[in-house]
């Protein structure tokens, strides 16, 4: 019954959803954290610290949540260790590592938008490499049309330049296609494993290179009060709930029935930062409410289902 339900599209949807506000609100906590600890955006180093931290406390919430549910405490194999120590090293450090450094050298415009086709490259991983789907005109004509609505609510009162940094935009689509990469490899090893007790693991492990790195570059931890670390326990529970949901979905669905939800993530930090910053002009124009409709459409065609063929 519980698969039956998962693989619902309404159910994906829903699940999805929930997903992206929470990573939608991540971007205000996140700026609100910095700003109380005394950490500057040019500051890597004790960015990746501060990112660290937050996915080992992601981490241990998750194990803990998944230790309380199942009632006992499992200690993983080395088999189930080397699977984790894997996926860590894409999702976790892989894609924060090139993300946080990335955006310190680009717009968020351009972070926006190059972050979003990691929707692209998930399918086209899921299905030219992988062979775990087939990929049809459909599914293209829908990231394509999803893709148009992220543009258009990222290009709303701003402007593009041709500049291409190799520490920013490069940085930003390799954080991208280790999103992607990380969406394939959650589908393979949930199959052998639990995608909740795989997703603590891997963010403890992640969190903690994170956080050896960060040091090991000069990072340092500003001032801690209990504000800051509610802030980060937040963090922790933001990436907790809303990774582990997403990889139950990735569990029964194909990749490119989940990772095309994703684009509700921008168009979410939108309308959230809107509310908490104070830009709601620009989140609730009429081109904003277009962009949503060219996300939904997208959404709409890449999980319509197939035609038979009668014989």
């Amino acid at each position: 019954m519980k698969k039956d339900i998962l693989t619902k599209t309404w159910a994906v949807a829903a699940i999805a959803f929930v997903c992206c506000v929470l990573w939608g609100s991540a971007a205000p906590a996140i700026k609100t954290g910095y700003a109380h600890m005394g950490i500057a955006s040019s500051d890597v180093a004790s960015i990746l610290v501060y990112a660290g931290v937050r996915f080992m406390i992601a981490g241990l919430m998750v194990l803990l949540f998944s230790a309380i549910s199942r009632r006992k405490i499992e200690v993983p194999d080395k088999h189930f260790l080397n699977m984790a120590f894997r996926l860590s090293l894409v999702q976790t450090a892989g894609q924060y590592f090139f993300f946080y450094i990335g955006v310190a050298h680009t717009s968020g415009v351009k972070t926006s938008i190059l972050t979003a086709t990691s929707t692209f490259i998930a399918i086209i991983m899921a299905s030219l490499i992988f062979r775990q789907e087939k990929l049809t005109g459909r599914k293209i004509l829908g990231c394509c049309v999803g893709f148009a609505g992220v543009v258009l609510i990222n290009l709303l009162g701003n402007s593009m330049d041709l500049k291409f940094q190799w520490n920013g935009e490069l940085f930003i689509l390799f954080a991208a296609a280790a999103y992607a990469l990380s969406s394939v490899m959650i589908k393979n090893y949930s199959r052998e494993v639990s995608p909740v007790q795989l997703s603590g693991c891997q963010f403890f492990m992640g969190g903690l290179i994170l956080t050896i790195v960060g040091f090991g570059m000069g990072g340092k931890v500003g001032m801690i009060t209990p504000f800051t670390l509610g802030i980060w326990v937040y963090l922790g529970m933001v990436s907790a709930v809303a990774y582990t949901l997403w990889s139950i979905l990735l569990k029964y669905n194909p990749v490119s029935k989940v990772t095309v939800f994703g684009f509700m993530n921008p168009l979410c930090g939108v309308i959230i930062s809107a509310i908490v910053l104070g830009e709601g002009e620009q989140a609730f124009s009429l081109g904003g409410l277009a962009a949503l409709i060219l996300v939904c459409i997208g959404i709409c065609i890449v999980n319509r289902p197939e035609k038979k063929v009668e014989e």
